[in-house]
């Protein structure tokens, strides 16, 4: 039998602050332990009316450069895919964030701080058993040469496998799989920063856009070049980062997925239109815990004995 899987929190408050990559506003977050079955909740504590804003895929409002969340309240938050990255990746269920302003702080433009500061605070386990979305039939969806898949697999965990192709000699081809396992998420894919080009900045700031981006929080191509003075963090990080938004935007399915992600040219509208899909499509997968396993063991015990 392999190990039992419970649901998990953060054994301590872990508070962070820092400016949004398209609003500019400074946001301080305060992220506290929750009980089991809570899921991941976002509260604005900087509006009049105080309503969470769950973290699941019908939620989601803008998909333009990042993934907003709005509740029924029309409270919203955005940029929640790095966040809620490290949250799938540390293989943490259960979490309150009050949040005083419209947007997660970008940080580095990576996960890496979020991971470090919930290592740090440490995991707690709590009683009940976790909940996976067990994929069962494939299900995929297309936009041109876009596309985004979940199959069946017999693995427990969520596996990736991403390709992107841009005519940039800095980002090239790129291809990666891994599997999402705490260990290897913090240690592979956590530091991966979000990209863009030089080209673009001008129209995004008169969008209303990366009003907070800078060279601290984002690697920048201009032509062939990378204009970052301390270059990449990996050849392919490119990759890796749209791994790790992969990961933040299928954790908006509600629970961590057993089966295996696939896609081309993947980005957030691709990734929530996959979500919804999921979502609106119950047949396509089942709800699984460890329970029926830990029953046949109890079963087998209390015979042998």
């Amino acid at each position: 039998m392999g190990q039992v899987e419970y649901q998990t929190t953060l054994k301590t408050i872990v508070i962070c602050a820092g400016i949004g990559v398209h609003s500019g506003a400074r946001a301080r977050m305060v992220i506290k332990p929750a009980a089991a079955n809570t899921g991941i909740r976002f509260r604005r504590t900087d509006l009049e009316t105080q309503s969470d804003i769950l973290a699941r895929g019908d939620h989601v409002t803008e998909v333009q450069l990042g993934t907003t969340l709005t509740n029924e309240d029309g409270a919203s938050v955005a940029t929640v895919e790095h966040f809620l990255a490290a949250c799938a990746g540390m293989g943490l269920d259960n979490l309150l964030i009050e949040i005083d302003g419209p947007e997660v702080p970008i940080m580095d433009g990576s996960s890496a701080v979020f991971c470090e500061l919930f290592h740090n605070a440490g995991l707690k386990t709590q009683s009940a058993l976790r909940r996976r979305i067990r994929i069962l039939d494939t299900l995929e969806v297309r936009d041109g040469v876009k596309w985004a898949r979940l199959s069946p697999s017999k693995d427990n965990v969520l596996t990736l496998n991403a390709k992107i192709e841009f005519e940039t000699k800095a980002i090239g081809t790129q291809q990666m799989a891994m599997r999402l396992m705490p260990g290897l998420f913090a240690r592979d894919i956590a530091f991966a920063r979000t990209f863009g080009f030089a080209r673009d900045v001008e129209t995004l700031k008169a969008m209303g856009l990366a009003r907070g981006g800078s060279l601290d929080n984002a690697v920048v191509i201009d032509g062939d070049e990378i204009i970052n003075p301390e270059g990449l963090r990996s050849d392919d990080e490119f990759i890796r980062h749209k791994l790790l938004d992969a990961v933040g935007d299928l954790m908006l399915a509600g629970a961590p997925i057993a089966g295996q992600y696939e896609a081309r040219q993947p980005g957030h509208a691709m990734n929530n239109k996959l979500v919804r899909a999921l979502l609106e499509q119950p047949d396509a997968w089942c709800w699984e815990t460890d329970a029926d396993e830990v029953s046949s063991v109890a079963v087998r015990a209390s015979v042998s004995a």
